[in-house]
């Protein structure tokens, strides 16, 4: 994985803390354009490599960067997935049954007849396979080399102790789209030692580690010490703390901890960007420095 990743949620006016910047972030980004302009600046600035949920507007970006392969050409994208108001809207409004008709992709006999045997029988893992692929579906032909299950689900089969689907989902994503699973989390040492438990070793884990220990489940402290001991790839979300931590302070914090394999970022202005950018590569210097002394 490349050491920094843009992500997605200022596009789509998630804001832990401000409903006023929200809506700022909402009118700025309402045509795909600007986001394509900020995609530009993050490529501009090295990073190559955009990390987003699966909302329907995401389908649009994708059929850009299709139309222009010579630009594209390094450029990956994690999806992450399921988006789950999707999902939810659509299962007030048509159903279960109804959902699966909307979104299975492919032969539609043959998905639904899938799907509606599976939706009967309650095989569960295979309503998940047929998800996956539709959620996948706007991003054929674009490199995606991890795919990610969002915390929303991997925190609910955590809590109810169905490590099986966790597997499951690593499993079919590796055979299916020939990618790494990756799973983001609001409790990283739990999810760690489930994992463990059901065979996947030094997962990707994307989770919040910052100074402030901000939606860090458990304690600042069983991160780290996970993050000193144990074999995983950590990508590092939420490293600002919501604006709780100046960049500065916040990016020398994460840099200078072990194991953290990437950083995840959102930034909305190409100076943001280039700062955080910049701000990465000086403490990854600082810090490679040091250990060479």
């Amino acid at each position: 994985m490349e050491r920094i990743l843009y992500g997605d949620n200022q596009f789509f006016a998630v804001n832990h803390v401000s409903e006023e910047k929200s809506r700022a972030q909402s009118i700025k980004f309402k045509s795909d354009d600007a986001i394509i302009k900020a995609l530009n600046h993050a490529i501009a600035a090295g990073v190559n490599t955009f990390m987003c949920t699966t909302h329907d507007r995401i389908a649009n970006i994708c059929d850009i960067i299709r139309k222009r392969p010579e630009k594209y050409e390094d450029f990956k994208i994690y999806p992450c997935m399921p988006y789950a108001h999707k999902y939810a809207n659509a299962v007030t409004e048509l159903g279960i049954a109804g959902t699966l008709r909307e979104y299975v992709p492919g032969n539609i006999l043959g998905s639904l007849f899938k799907g509606g045997m599976a939706y009967l029988s309650k095989d569960y893992l295979s309503i998940m396979e047929l998800m996956i692929d539709a959620e996948m579906k706007m991003f054929k032909g674009i490199q995606t080399p991890v795919i990610f299950l969002q915390n929303v689900i991997t925190d609910l089969l955590l809590g109810l102790g169905m490590g099986n689907v966790l597997k499951a989902f690593q499993e079919y994503v590796e055979r299916k789209y020939n990618a790494e699973a990756g799973f983001i989390t609001m409790n990283m040492p739990k999810l760690l030692n489930a994992l463990e438990q059901v065979g996947i070793k030094n997962p990707i884990i994307c989770t919040s580690i910052n100074k402030v220990g901000f939606r860090m489940s458990g304690s600042k402290e069983a991160y780290q010490h996970v993050l000193e001991t144990k074999k995983v790839r950590i990508i590092a979300m939420q490293v600002l703390a919501a604006g709780a931590i100046p960049p500065q302070e916040a990016i020398e914090y994460v840099c200078g901890l072990p194991n953290i394999e990437s950083i995840l970022f959102g930034a909305s202005s190409k100076d943001n960007i280039n700062e955080t950018v910049a701000l990465i590569h000086e403490y990854d210097q600082k810090y490679q420095l040091m250990e060479a002394i």
